[in-house]
């Protein structure tokens, strides 16, 4: 069971699902936030009938699943709405997300939040340490250009509604820089692999 458990975020195309990845391909278990919300309202979970408690059988696909798209519409036109949503779905999110990290075997384990900044690391205190993969504004906007197929323009809009770079490097312990290629991250991984299993060793021994 792990004990240690580290929060990794990060900007929209900053590379984290990369980093992710590489951390599972060095035998650590990574709990995701955006599985976990998808879970977390799941047909037939308490989380989407109180989401239909909340906002009525409107937001219900056919299958009886959650109609992801007008509930975005509903909630991105509504403040009160989205707070309302967020209520049911963020604690339920943090709940499993610690109880698939404490569960997990390794000597640690990492919870993938994107919206750690957004949110608030208060949120989380039963993470030890918090890692930010790095990009500069210029390369998100990029790499969101290759990878969504989007101009400039809403790029920047895509950028602009997150939380901004320095917002997310005053929550960081350990901040990963990704602007180059990808191939120069497993060295940078494989550093933090090993000093976050220090860490976790040295947290043991205190225990």
């Amino acid at each position: 069971m792990a004990r240690y458990v580290i929060g990794l975020t990060g900007g929209i195309a900053s590379g984290k699902t990369t980093v992710a990845r590489l951390f599972v391909a060095r035998g650590i278990a990574v709990a995701d936030a955006d599985e976990a919300a998808r879970a977390v309202v799941a047909p037939g979970s308490a989380g989407l009938a109180e989401v239909v408690a909340a906002f009525g059988d409107k937001v219900l696909a056919a299958d009886g699943s959650l109609d992801r798209a007008a509930m975005r519409a509903r909630v991105f036109a509504d403040d009160a709405a989205r707070r309302r949503l967020e209520a049911i779905v963020h604690p339920k999110v943090r709940a499993s997300l610690e109880g698939a990290c404490r569960n997990a075997e390794g000597a640690y384990a990492i919870a993938a939040i994107p919206l750690l900044a957004e949110g608030g690391r208060a949120a989380y205190p039963w993470l030890a340490r918090v890692l930010v993969v790095d990009a500069s504004a210029p390369v998100q906007r990029a790499r969101l250009q290759a990878r969504d197929g989007v101009d400039a323009s809403l790029a920047d809009r895509m950028l602009a509604a997150q939380a901004d770079r320095a917002t997310r490097l005053a929550i960081a312990d350990d901040v990963l820089v990704n602007d180059g290629a990808e191939h120069a991250l497993a060295p940078q991984v494989a550093a933090l692999d090993l000093r976050y299993r220090t860490l976790a060793m040295a947290g043991d021994a205190r225990d």
